[in-house]
């Protein structure tokens, strides 16, 4: 084939018409002409200039910045190096900023308390700011407000309220229990309103899923968890995920 349709580019490359059209009308890829009825025709310089498009896409550049590229105004490894260390700066800062947050919910679980000092790393103004985008101004402030706002006794209190949920847990582990059991559930409910208690507000689905996946994915999590029993972490996220699926919004 000399020529391609609309329709044949979408079965080709799984970029869609609309897309397509979208390139079009801002310059980035025009159709080679237009066939019977209309219909647009793309020819193989066309097809191979879509190729370095979706390829330069994948790699995170903006749609201007390839048009700069694929027009000559722009050294493309000039450009991929700058975008390069714009990833490399945010995966350092993602990194710190995870690491914060895994040890302060470890502290609030009865984990080994951290310095004051460490409880803003990565969550300078800028980073806060972002981080109000994200999730709200006032998921942010109430998260923040718990941890300082807690007394010494009652940080202190915390350690036994999960110690004898996971136990409980553990046990009906034990006996054969599925994560998904209504025993199982029950205890899953009583976590549920721990954390949320000392969150300061009621976790939901996603927010409860996300905790269960650091339990086991953090390996930290995982083998303080699995020190209740061998395996003891993925049971948790199993009975967690079932529970957020089942009854959380």
């Amino acid at each position: 084939m000399d020529t391609w349709t609309t329709a044949h580019v979408v079965k080709l490359t799984g970029v869609t018409a609309r897309t397509l059209r979208h390139y079009d009308a801002i310059g980035l890829l025009a159709p080679a002409g237009a066939g019977h009825g209309g219909q647009r025709r793309y020819g193989r310089p066309e097809l191979l200039r879509l190729q370095q498009i979706l390829l330069l896409k994948r790699l995170g550049l903006r749609l201007d910045t390839i048009a700069q590229i694929l027009e000559g105004g722009l050294d493309e490894t000039q450009a991929l190096r700058r975008h390069a260390a714009e990833i490399a700066a945010e995966q350092e800062r993602l990194a710190r900023l995870a690491a914060t947050v895994a040890d302060t919910i470890r502290q609030l679980e009865g984990g080994t308390p951290m310095a004051p000092e460490t409880w803003f790393t990565g969550l300078d103004d800028r980073h806060r700011e972002e981080a109000r985008r994200r999730w709200g101004q006032a998921v942010v402030e109430r998260a923040w407000a718990v941890v300082q706002d807690m007394t010494p006794e009652q940080r202190r209190a915390i350690p036994a309220e999960f110690d004898r949920v996971n136990a409980a847990l553990d046990a009906l582990r034990t006996a054969g229990h599925a994560p998904g059991d209504a025993p199982v559930q029950a205890v899953v409910a009583d976590h549920h309103r721990l954390v949320a208690r000392h969150w300061d507000s009621e976790p939901g689905r996603e927010a409860y899923t996300g905790l269960a996946a650091l339990y086991t994915d953090d390996p930290r999590f995982r083998e303080t968890y699995d020190r209740v029993g061998a395996g003891f972490a993925a049971y948790l996220r199993a009975a967690m995920d079932a529970y957020a699926q089942e009854r959380l919004p």
